[in-house]
């Protein structure tokens, strides 16, 4: 006669078999759940109706899958700008470097939309592969929306070889001598996603251009703060003078974003 026991061990193992078939019959069904709706999508992008191609970019992007993302490829080319922007982020999902290889073509876009949503889209891949692009596009593109999408992607990416076209941005006096004719940037929003980007870098090479910036009355306070902010995270010791000055001055936020940087540099000297 059996002992209790080997009859209840046949009985647990036969439940865990089970219960094994029952996730792979799940995994399965989800997986064909998932291509049915990729499927699905896929064929929407072939309608003449802009809205639905780009309610069908949506739903790819939405699913953050490489399958999906790949199927949403073709939609960069689309005829529609809103399509073409809206398939920046859907594609990310195919991985970093297969996607800046598929998004750079459209720094070059007509439409200023697009361009700007490509950049974006670049900063984040994280990859260092996009430096040198977005760098070109932030010192050269002509609409100051595309140029701080492009600084906004810098500091998200936070390569060091970006410092040089975010100094010429935001101190060009300071840039190698080539640059020195180029016009002041005066849009404040680009001046902030430079100085901001600066500080995600955290490259001492950023710390002149951010205490000009800083020091200039001239600017908006806005980006002073920012100039402020980005110091302290950088952490330099020949930024304390100037930080110092600012922890006085008239406006209350960027006297405080001033003495918070101070402490940061203090703590970590």
């Amino acid at each position: 006669m059996p002992r209790r026991g080997t009859k209840s061990s046949k009985v647990k193992s036969i439940c865990a078999f089970c219960a094994f078939l029952c996730l792979l019959c799940s995994i399965s069904s989800a997986q064909t759940s998932i291509q049915t709706e990729v499927e699905q999508q896929q064929k929407r992008l072939k309608s003449s109706d802009v809205e639905e191609r780009r309610d069908a970019v949506m739903r790819l992007g939405s699913m953050h899958r490489q399958e999906a993302s790949r199927a949403a490829l073709p939609a960069l080319s689309d005829e529609s700008p809103i399509v073409r922007a809206t398939a920046t982020k859907a594609i990310l999902s195919i991985g970093a470097e297969e996607s800046v290889s598929s998004l750079l073509p459209l720094l070059n876009d007509k439409d200023e939309f697009v361009r700007r949503e490509a950049a974006y889209a670049l900063g984040l891949t994280r990859s260092p592969s996009a430096t040198a692009p977005l760098s070109n596009l932030l010192l050269n593109d002509k609409e100051n929306g595309v140029q701080a999408a492009a600084a906004v992607a810098l500091g998200h990416i936070a390569d060091e070889a970006a410092v040089v076209a975010l100094v010429g941005t935001l101190a060009p006096q300071l840039s190698a001598p080539a640059n020195k004719k180029r016009k002041p940037e005066d849009n404040p929003f680009v001046l902030r996603a430079a100085a901001a980007a600066l500080g995600h870098i955290r490259s001492r090479a950023g710390t002149a251009a951010l205490i000009s910036t800083l020091t200039n009355e001239k600017l908006p306070s806005d980006v002073r703060r920012e100039s402020a902010r980005s110091l302290g995270l950088i952490g330099d010791q020949t930024a304390v003078p100037a930080l110092q000055a600012a922890s006085t001055a008239a406006d209350p936020y960027l006297a405080a974003i001033a003495s918070e940087a101070l402490k940061k540099i203090s703590r970590g000297s």
